[in-house]
């Protein structure tokens, strides 16, 4: 399905503010297999541009003296969550929670409004929260 209102829109990239940038940079390239594909910024704070596999990217903003620790209650960032799309929910899930990562949702199928998906969540070092989408 194509957008018919903004021509070519899709998800290009979710930025993440990170609390731990070794942390974040093994998550995402490391154990998720994600490919840098731009490094920028400057030398106070790197930025990291992550191809997903799609086509699609991450973008990893390294932390800076004012950005919260990792669990700081008033270091609440506007990301929700973002769901990355999976083919299979079971592998992904258990491919992070042997990495180490805290599953706080155990793949579950469901259907949205006609559309057949399993979906589990997972938090990523910066207490982002990251969800598996597959459509069946």
């Amino acid at each position: 399905m194509s957008n018919s209102v903004i021509k070519g829109c899709g998800t290009h990239h979710i930025a993440v503010q990170t609390r731990d940038w070794d942390a974040s940079l093994k998550l995402y390239r490391d154990v998720m297999g994600m490919q840098v594909v731009a490094k920028f910024g400057s030398a106070e704070r790197k930025i990291v541009l992550l191809d997903t596999g799609d086509g699609s990217h991450i973008e990893l903003f390294e932390p800076q003296s004012h950005t919260p620790a990792p669990g700081d209650p008033a270091g609440n960032d506007p990301i929700t969550h973002f769901a990355l799309t999976v083919d299979d929910t079971h592998a992904a899930i258990e491919h992070v929670r042997q990495a180490g990562y805290e599953i706080t949702m155990e793949p579950k199928s469901l259907t949205l409004d006609g559309m057949d998906v399993t979906i589990a969540f997972f938090n990523g070092p910066n207490g982002e929260s990251i969800e598996f989408f597959q459509t069946h």
